[in-house]
C-alpha cells in the first residue's frame, strides 16, 4: 500500500545490506523516507510521504517512538514477541499506532526472542505514514 505520490515519476532505486551495515541492536534503524524529506539521510528515498523503520531488541530491551498528530503508523512484529505499550504481540500480529497531540511516547518491548543470525532477538518493521481517518481494521 505504499504507492508513488504521482504517476510518471522517474523510478527511484536504493537499498539496504543489513550484512554490512551495522548491526546495533537495541535502537531503530530509520531505512526508508520520502525523497522531499531533506532532515534524514536514509539508505532508501521513496516517492511517497512514508518513513520506514526497523529494530532487533534483545530480551527485556526497549525503543520508544513518538508519531506526531496526523500522522500514523503500521507495526509488524517479524521474530519474537512483542510488548506495546503493554499490550502483547505475538509474532506476525501487527497494529496501527495513530499520533497524539500530546507527543505520548509509544514503547516497544521485546517480550520473548528468537534465535537468528544476528543472536537472540525479537524483530520489527514499522511505516509511518500520514493518517487517514478510519483506514485500518475495524473487526477488533
Amino acid at each position: 500500500w505504499i504507492v508513488p505520490s504521482s504517476t510518471g515519476l522517474t523510478p527511484n532505486y536504493g537499498g539496504f545490506d543489513a550484512q554490512e551495515s551495522n548491526q546495533e541492536k537495541n535502537v531503530i534503524r530509520h531505512l526508508a523516507s520520502s525523497v522531499k524529506d531533506t532532515e534524514h539521510e536514509t539508505p532508501v528515498k521513496l516517492n511517497q510521504d512514508v518513513n520506514c523503520y526497523a529494530a532487533e531488541l534483545e530480551l527485556g530491551k526497549s525503543v520508544s517512538v513518538t508519531i506526531a498528530a496526523g500522522r500514523q503508523a503500521y507495526l509488524l512484529c517479524v521474530e519474537g514477541k512483542l510488548k506495546v505499550n503493554g499490550s502483547q504481540m505475538e509474532k506476525h500480529d501487527g497494529c496501527e499506532i495513530v499520533g497524539s497531540s500530546g507527543d505520548e511516547a509509544i514503547t516497544i518491548e521485546a517480550a520473548e526472542v528468537e534465535e537468528t543470525e544476528n543472536g537472540a532477538v525479537a524483530h520489527f518493521l514499522m511505516f509511518e505514514m500520514k493518517e487517514v481517518p478510519g483506514s485500518g481494521r475495524k473487526d477488533l
